[in-house]
């Protein structure tokens, strides 16, 4: 059964950091491109950040260069966001999603998502 589970959400205070996890089960992240996604409140899913398969490009919505950091660990299955000097408008509940043989993460192209994990920014 092909799964994505997201986890490592949570409060937060402003500037402060989080790292979120996606463990892949029912397949190998190694054939896929892996996005993390965010939805806040009353607004459209919007793309953060993309892992790509094939030579493992690694890409970033303006909003968010600088202060987030997406890696892969092949042998644990496992995709890492680091989320650092967090805002207030980062609070958005957050998605890890794969696309078999992806060069792109594309918010309506991707084949698998998880249910998502909520970070809120708040003081």
């Amino acid at each position: 059964q092909v799964q994505l589970v997201e986890s490592g959400g949570g409060l937060v205070q402003p500037g402060g950091s989080l790292r979120l996890s996606c463990a892949a089960s029912g397949f190998t992240l190694d054939y896929y491109a892996i996005g993390w996604f965010r939805q806040a409140p009353g607004q459209e899913r919007e793309g953060i950040s993309c892992i790509s398969w094939g030579d493992g490009r690694t890409t970033y919505a303006d909003v968010v260069k600088g202060r987030f950091t997406t890696s892969r660990d092949n042998a644990k299955n496992i995709v890492y966001l680091q989320m650092n000097s967090l805002k207030p408008e980062d609070t958005a509940v957050y998605y890890c999603a794969a696309d078999i043989w992806g060069s792109s993460c594309e918010v309506d192209g991707m084949d698998y998502w998880g249910k998502g994990t909520l970070v809120t920014v708040s003081s």
